[in-house]
């Protein structure tokens, strides 16, 4: 796929989610030039994250940074920030994109929630079939696991403050909670995904 290719295929096939900093982020997958498959893969344009780059970079050299000098933050970590961290990968290093099995629509997406308590968000997912699994995440909504046999197109429905007891029970969370359940079962809690970002011009 050219850029162009890639560009028309995100915006007609993937709904954005919309960011006000960083703006619009599509979500798919991706298959590299040397055929490795990358399942998930945020696409943005490049514009919104290098004008904030300049920004606070402007900002902190001439000591109006949202940073105080004694907060231990240097001018070089926030550069460091922007230019040496996160999982992010070129576009003419990808061959091909497609749907991602692990990005939740966005209709489902807005039916989740707020925290259940301070950095944990808690909830269920029903599938079509009916069939009910916990999940969980500190932070992150781009991506998420799934059960086997499954895809983020199979959910019917969010459960939100949710878990699943040890037994399988459908359970409520207490909002916000300090100690998880006594018959939380942390071990079947599909978590979020780390993903890649890809910065594309014109997106």
């Amino acid at each position: 796929m050219t850029t162009e290719e890639k560009i028309k295929f995100l915006k007609d096939n993937i709904e954005p989610l919309s960011d006000q900093i960083y703006g619009n982020g599509f979500r798919a997958s991706a298959y590299l030039t040397d055929g490795t498959f990358i399942p998930c893969v945020r696409f943005r344009n490049s514009k919104p994250i290098t004008e904030l780059a300049v920004k606070r970079f402007n900002d902190e050299r001439k000591g109006k940074g949202i940073f105080s000098r004694d907060s231990g933050m240097r001018y070089n970590d926030i550069v460091e920030s922007f230019v040496a961290k996160g999982n992010r990968i070129n576009e003419y290093d990808i061959d091909r994109i497609e749907k991602s099995p692990f990005a939740f629509p966005k209709e489902i997406l807005d039916q989740i929630r707020g925290e259940t308590t301070m950095g944990w968000t808690g909830f269920c997912v029903k599938m079509n079939d009916g069939k009910i699994f916990g999940y969980g995440s500190s932070f992150l909504f781009d991506f998420f696991q799934m059960p086997n046999g499954y895809t983020a197109t199979d959910i019917s429905e969010i459960i939100n403050h949710s878990y699943l007891s040890k037994s399988g029970q459908l359970k409520e969370h207490k909002v916000p909670f300090f100690d998880r359940p006594n018959d939380y079962d942390e071990k079947n809690i599909y978590r979020e995904r780390q993903f890649f970002d890809c910065y594309v011009d014109g997106l």
